[in-house]
């Protein structure tokens, strides 16, 4: 198994587009054989949105992810983030 998990932090006038850009992130790939689970979450204590990907293997998520990525290759997270996303990947040990 292999957890792709990446934090944002939206500024407020540009949450609904960021969820939106992380809706189609995973709707690239959903189905997808390798894929076994995509979110889209809510932090309940802060602004924080997080986009959680669980996949069969690393090996899944490299084939997988530049399919997702091109979804929202041209949207400015530089414009709609008070910071940098913080990425995480996952692997069990």
């Amino acid at each position: 198994m292999f957890i792709l998990m990446s934090i944002h932090h939206p500024k407020l006038e540009y949450e609904a587009a960021l969820i939106d850009s992380m809706h189609r992130y995973g709707a690239a790939i959903r189905g997808k054989q390798g894929l076994r689970a995509i979110h889209t979450l809510k932090d309940e204590r802060s602004n924080r949105l997080v986009g959680l990907a669980i996949f069969y293997s690393k090996a899944d998520f490299e084939r997988l992810a530049p399919i997702a990525r091109a979804a929202v290759k041209d949207d400015p997270f530089d414009v709609w983030e008070e910071a940098e996303i913080d990425g995480l990947m996952l692997g069990e040990v």
